[in-house]
């Protein structure tokens, strides 16, 4: 019987196997294990380190498929930056309390305890498991949380709560540290900065801004802007208004593009000019407002004209109107903060969970 040449999995494994040094093997061992211990836990997709004077932080950040970005702080690198040791006694005396949530380990000395219910929720504590991006596990403190933590410290300290002992004065007084400088610059615009995340996250934020003001093809078309703005545009640069039925100057349709489309939101203008290009002979197959959502695009462009209408009938001539148009509503940057613009829409969630869209 002739003989089976062809090399299995496990034989290909055993030939592999034999060629790598002890080291090695512990190495490949290892990383082994830890994928299998790693399965469905988050990777981290960003990473940096924060620093507070001589405190540093590593973080990280990473996206959930249909949720809010999550930004950690390394519980480690938190404890021993902070001067904390890990005390294994304090939190199992915690843990069999009954009726109690269990402290984390930042929290755990009993000193705190008449601080923490008024600044902070223990359960939203609990440190999560993530894998950096270097394939180690971690726990990370949520970072919205580093700040109210600082907060029970010195609060406990003003309160002659923490004793004269030096090490608890040193937490207390790194805590004050990081307290103050958060004070002007919130956790998450730090996170984000030193992560890189803050590229992505206005990104996202201005396609959720594009999917809210405009659809994704453009509508019949209905009269949305009133012809007295085309009246006070001729009224303030002097010109004879010729009515309605005669063609406007060309410069017209340039002025319309700068007082409502450049400053309705962030990168509208410069979506509707790929969305709704001109042809060959410069016309367009649709007018921008075609392509405005009904729930939200078109809301803002009459609140809009609304506002931009009680200022050009205010205005004496075109200087005059373009010194206050400018003021009121300067042109839109390329990115920008969601919240500013759809508040209450929760950053990282997708249009259509936050707020219906017409299509």
């Amino acid at each position: 019987m002739e003989e089976n040449t062809t090399p299995n999995r496990a034989a290909g494994g055993h030939a592999r196997a034999a060629k790598l040094s002890k080291q090695e093997l512990s190495s490949s061992a290892s990383k082994a294990a830890l994928a299998r211990w790693n399965k469905g836990i988050p990777k981290a997709e960003y990473e940096g380190t924060l620093e507070f004077g001589s405190i540093k932080f590593k973080c990280a950040v990473f996206e959930q498929p249909n949720g809010a970005p999550i930004r950690l702080i390394s519980q480690s690198d938190f404890m021993t930056g902070m001067g904390m040791y890990y005390s294994g006694y304090i939190a199992k005396q915690h843990r069999e309390k009954k009726g109690s949530a269990e402290l984390p380990m930042f929290l755990a000395q009993s000193a705190l305890k008449p601080f923490i219910a008024s600044n902070l929720d223990v359960l939203q504590l609990e440190p999560i498991s993530y894998i950096t991006e270097g394939g180690q596990a971690a726990k990370g403190i949520p970072a919205e949380a580093i700040s109210k933590i600082c907060k029970v410290w010195v609060e406990a300290r003003k309160a002659g709560a923490l004793g004269k002992g030096k090490r608890m004065l040193q937490i207390a007084e790194n805590a004050a540290v990081i307290r103050d400088a958060l004070a002007d610059v919130g956790i998450t615009a730090l996170v984000d900065e030193v992560t890189g995340y803050q590229e992505v996250r206005a990104r996202d934020a201005l396609q959720v801004i594009l999917n809210a003001f405009l659809k994704k093809s453009f509508a019949a078309w209905s009269k949305r802007i009133p012809d007295d703005f085309y009246k006070q545009i001729y009224r303030l640069r002097g010109w004879e208004w010729p009515g309605m039925q005669k063609n406007r100057f060309q410069v017209v349709g340039k002025y319309t593009t700068d007082l409502v489309y450049k400053r309705l939101a962030p990168g509208v203008q410069l979506e509707l000019q790929s969305r709704n290009p001109k042809d060959e002979k410069g016309n367009r197959k649709a007018k921008h407002h075609q392509w405005l959502t009904e729930n939200i695009g078109h809301p803002a462009l009459a609140q809009h004209l609304h506002a931009i209408l009680g200022l050009m009938r205010a205005s004496k001539n075109w200087d005059q109107f373009k010194l206050l148009v400018n003021e009121a509503f300067p042109i839109m940057p390329s990115t920008v903060e969601i919240e500013e613009y759809l508040p209450g829409l929760a950053p990282g969630l997708p249009i259509s969970d936050s707020v219906p869209v017409t299509e």
